[in-house]
């Protein structure tokens, strides 16, 4: 399952993973697609535990951390590879294109 941080976890838990890829999902609870792209990104974080690192911001209450990387529509996952932003998908995707995007 995914976990939820915010501002005061992000770059000692995104940023500061040099080892594996780290996924996060930028969402918030009014959005529809959100709340969709919120089980399959639980199901691939659970399908691939060990092998990468799975965090959700929400970015009504972290929107610092939504505006530090040009979050302007929602959902958005964004893949992290050695603190650095390796892809990027808008839009609900399906658990094969969170896949793709993550590479394993």
């Amino acid at each position: 399952m995914a976990k939820e941080i915010g501002s005061a976890e992000f770059d000692a838990e995104v940023i500061g993973e040099k080892e594996l890829p780290v996924l996060v999902d930028f969402w918030a609870p009014w959005c529809g697609p959100c709340r969709s792209q919120g089980p399959i990104v639980d199901q691939f974080a659970k399908q691939n535990e060990g092998k990468i690192k799975v965090y959700k911001v929400n970015v009504d209450e972290s929107g610092d951390i939504a505006a530090r990387y040009g979050i302007m529509s929602i959902p958005t996952l964004l893949v992290f590879r050695g603190g650095q932003v390796a892809n990027k998908a808008v839009g609900l995707q399906n658990i094969n294109a969170l896949k793709s995007l993550t590479e394993i």
